[in-house]
């Protein structure tokens, strides 16, 4: 159950440990906001500097004293998860029950589901869900790292040479796996950093790809654990390049199912260098990616290549963001 000041967790392992004393009672607390867990492996109360606030309605910097006192002799431990984490548990709560709790009210669940994780076995397994104080701007964010909580997600950064062709051996050389997020920015560089989102199935499963990459020539690193590439570096890929000549930039839309980027790749077949592509799958039925290609003069057999797109290539050269952000100048055009 989740851990603030202890209250909950004092009051349920008190209650339960008369009633049957053979029962484990385990609190939860967020990583940044272990104040229990900490003043448990301290064996006195301590006072944390900072806490943080994704789990708020359990953020507390000291817990209580006469609380302490009742969770050191009747729980059984206390459990940290990470932010992804309790992402993973409200997301799976609300499918499972369409019960939409605030992460705070998720953390028993999330703590749950890692010690089962941990220690496998069939066993009847219970937690308390207490909290629906849900702020809506953060159902974003929750979606967003969902994936990674649930271990269905890794994020990774793979080289790639830079050259046409290049984007369509690395899809190939994942073989079919769902793409979540497709990142890159051409850069003056013999290679390029692609910030790559891949759907997966638990740790033995990301080592395999991780393997299968670096054995395909893709050198690799997995940015899964890595904060600063989930909350900003994702975001940051692109930008002005001095090496985006002749570039024409489009929004293009792809039917959300396997082998969609795929057939796209297959189509162009190395004839346009991409200079610029841009695409995260927000879960709706058509995935859209920004993408530049480098494209000398009058082309006709581009103008047929997106003209057989349709309404799914839109060029986007007069936007006044793309002027702004993306052109290799320090004049935009109004």
């Amino acid at each position: 159950m989740p851990v603030g000041g202890g209250g909950l967790l004092a009051g349920v392992a008190l209650a339960l440990k008369q009633l049957r004393p053979g029962i484990k009672v385990f609190g939860v607390e967020a990583e940044d906001s272990a104040a229990m867990a900490e003043s448990l492996r301290a064996g006195g109360i301590v006072s944390l500097d900072h806490v943080g606030q994704f789990a708020d309605g359990c953020a507390v910097r000291r817990v209580g004293e006469v609380t302490f006192h009742l969770v050191r002799r009747w729980a059984d431990g206390v459990i940290r998860v990470s932010t992804d984490e309790i992402c993973a548990a409200v997301k799976e709560i609300y499918e499972d029950c369409r019960a939409l709790v605030e992460p705070a009210g998720a953390l028993g669940f999330a703590g749950l589901k890692k010690w089962a994780g941990e220690h496998p076995g069939d066993r009847p397994l219970a937690t308390i869900l207490s909290g629906a104080n849900l702020n809506f701007d953060r159902l974003q964010f929750i979606a967003e790292r969902a994936g990674v909580g649930e271990r269905a997600e890794v994020i990774l950064a793979i080289r790639i040479p830079e050259r046409p062709g290049s984007f369509l051996g690395l899809i190939r050389a994942l073989h079919g796996r769902s793409i979540t997020e497709f990142n890159y920015r051409i850069g003056p560089s013999a290679e390029a950093a692609v910030f790559v989102g891949v759907s997966c199935q638990g740790e033995a499963d990301v080592a395999s790809l991780l393997a299968r990459l670096k054995q395909e020539g893709f050198p690799v690193r997995n940015l899964t654990g890595d904060e600063t590439a989930k909350s900003h570096i994702r975001h940051m890929v692109g930008g002005r390049s001095m090496e985006a000549r002749n570039e024409r930039i489009f929004r293009v839309e792809f039917p959300e199912r396997p082998g969609a980027l795929e057939a796209f790749l297959t189509d162009l077949d190395g004839r346009w260098n991409i200079s610029l592509f841009h695409y995260r799958n927000h879960g709706s039925d058509r995935g859209r990616a920004l993408v530049g290609f480098q494209v000398a003069g009058m082309d006709l057999g581009f103008e047929r290549f997106i003209a057989d797109l349709e309404d799914r290539a839109i060029e986007v050269g007069d936007s006044p963001a793309v002027d702004l952000f993306l052109r290799p100048t320090n004049i935009a055009r109004t």
